[in-house]
């Protein structure tokens, strides 16, 4: 098919070309040989008037004019799969379909267990890939390189569905023989403490520099680690403190010598959201998993009747297919 004689086929290749910047990479992307992609490639460069890709040093480079169409391509080729390619029906029991889910280590601890065994028990052939959480979530979500976001609702975007799944406040974690342990810390002494804290690398501020623009309060920092889950370890054996998800610290204290008690200063509940692309909301599959991580929360939380795991939307047992 063409438009203003480009052939739209021509677009598939360029939006390959420009996200793996590496003419082999695309080549395999899309399922074409080398020597294909690199006659794609001298078709652009012929509609567009402009090299797009240009070698520096070991690396391709995009020139300027290619920086312009990156996000016009995505976006047509995106709005194309959302109205063309989705299957009007989603069948979960017979589904092999694969959703991607950026998540972070903290939903991987807690949330995503309880997902997996819900989907399993409905939709045994689905497959789940959970990516890492990156610095600009939103872009991966643009580019529908995942399927949902499950990110705080401070670092979703305001262009595209969001949904609180649930909240999540904090706790204090400490060796169960530290001196403090046991007691209601005060405020000096939880300032005045050594402290532990989760400096992730998606994350452009770190949780040390939130915590002196929001709250106020400058900690005395003396180990930081990328981990959500860490801090519960790594308090062992020393008079530390560290503050962590509520969630994540009561899961540790079943296996670790912790005790918990409540953080002496105020701290705003974390909102954990999930957000997908505005082009498919009328995706019946991305409906259903909508549906199956809201109610894998209540699993979570143990708010739900185990007879619910058997009969979600989408299921024979349950709703009819979703349809969009």
């Amino acid at each position: 098919m063409r438009f203003n004689k480009l052939d739209l086929n021509l677009l598939v290749a360029l939006d390959a070309l420009l996200s793996e910047r590496s003419i082999s990479r695309a080549a395999e992307k899309v399922h074409l040989s080398q020597s294909a992609m690199s006659n794609a490639l001298a078709r652009l460069r012929e509609y567009f008037d402009d090299e797009l890709l240009v070698q520096v040093g070991r690396k391709m480079e995009p020139t300027p004019r290619a920086e312009g169409l990156a996000d016009a391509v995505r976006d047509i080729l995106v709005r194309v799969e959302a109205t063309i390619s989705t299957p009007p029906t989603f069948v979960a029991a017979e589904s092999t379909r694969v959703f991607r889910l950026l998540v972070s280590d903290f939903t991987l601890s807690t949330l995503i267990p309880h997902f997996l065994k819900r989907v399993y028990a409905c939709a045994p052939n689905v497959r789940i890939e959970l990516c890492p959480q990156v610095a600009q979530a939103a872009r991966s979500l643009e580019r529908a390189d995942v399927d949902m976001l499950i990110i705080p609702i401070d670092y979703c975007t305001g262009e595209h569905p969001t949904d609180i799944l649930f909240e999540e406040d904090y706790c204090c974690v400490m060796w169960n023989e530290a001196a403090l342990a046991g007691t209601a810390i005060t405020r000096e002494q939880y300032l005045g403490a050594g402290h532990i804290v989760v400096t992730p690398g998606h994350v452009d501020a770190t949780l040390a520099d939130w915590f002196g623009e929001r709250i106020g309060v400058q900690r005395k920092i003396e180990v930081t680690t990328f981990n959500f889950a860490a801090p519960a370890q790594l308090v062992v054996g020393t008079q530390r403190v560290a503050t962590m998800h509520r969630r994540l610290a009561e899961h540790a204290r079943r296996s670790l010598p912790i005790t918990i008690c409540d953080v002496p200063v105020t701290i705003p509940k974390m909102q954990q959201a999930m957000q997908w692309h505005s082009h498919r909301s009328a995706d019946p599959g991305l409906r259903w998993l909508r549906e199956n991580l809201k109610a894998s929360v209540l699993d979570m939380d143990g708010k739900n009747e185990t007879a619910a795991m058997h009969a979600p939307a989408g299921t024979p047992a349950g709703a009819q297919a979703l349809r969009s």
